[in-house]
């Protein structure tokens, strides 16, 4: 099965159905995808960093978890991992981040604004986007100050993520367009969406 490729700093919005299983790949490594996942029927239900981190009771997640909505909802949970670190902690980059953090005069739209274009046409407006699952990033946090710091993803080149759907969802996906979360350059992202077994 072919994969589709989402070119870097870009994203892409489609129907998974439950069921279905999504395939996210690092084709070259060290990029990091911002996964989004609304409920299909209802685009008010969305994926909650704040719900699955709560009901995990861990920061970071791999094989075995779910990953809830705002109406504690199971969306999808992962099967597969080849990587083992992801995190919920930042929100999606955008053109206020490239301002803020890097000083940037004429900023990127970030993954914010290419998860906006992409979930426009399923009726999803910019202040229904929350905190993305941040797919292979690497978000270190101190013990005693807390403070957060990123580091270059662990991924390698052809690691995946595989998650299955526990709901028919619009999800959305980027190719992460913030340089530290990226090791400094801007490479695609794969994925395939996969039938049931």
């Amino acid at each position: 099965m072919t994969m589709t490729e989402i070119a870097p700093r870009s994203g892409r919005a489609f129907r998974l159905n439950r069921g279905q299983r999504l395939r996210v790949v690092d084709p070259k490594g060290e990029q990091v995808s911002d996964l989004l996942a609304f409920n299909a029927h209802d685009t008010g239900e969305v994926i909650s960093s704040g719900r699955t981190l709560d009901y995990a009771s861990k920061l970071f997640l791999s094989t075995g978890d779910p990953l809830y909505s705002n109406r504690s909802n199971v969306m999808l949970r992962i099967v597969e991992d080849t990587v083992g670190r992801h995190d919920f902690l930042l929100t999606p980059c955008s053109k206020d981040t490239f301002r803020i953090i890097y000083g940037d005069e004429h900023p990127h739209r970030g993954c914010f604004g290419n998860l906006a274009e992409a979930l426009a046409p399923y009726g999803v407006v910019e202040d229904q986007i929350p905190t993305a699952f941040n797919v292979f990033m690497n978000v270190t946090v101190d013990g005693d100050s807390g403070a957060l710091k990123v580091e270059p993803p662990r991924s390698r080149a052809g690691d995946h993520i595989l998650f299955e759907a526990e709901m028919d969802l619009i999800v959305a996906l980027t190719a992460c367009s913030a340089l530290q979360s990226n090791n400094y350059a801007f490479k695609p992202i794969h994925f395939r969406v996969e039938e049931p077994a």
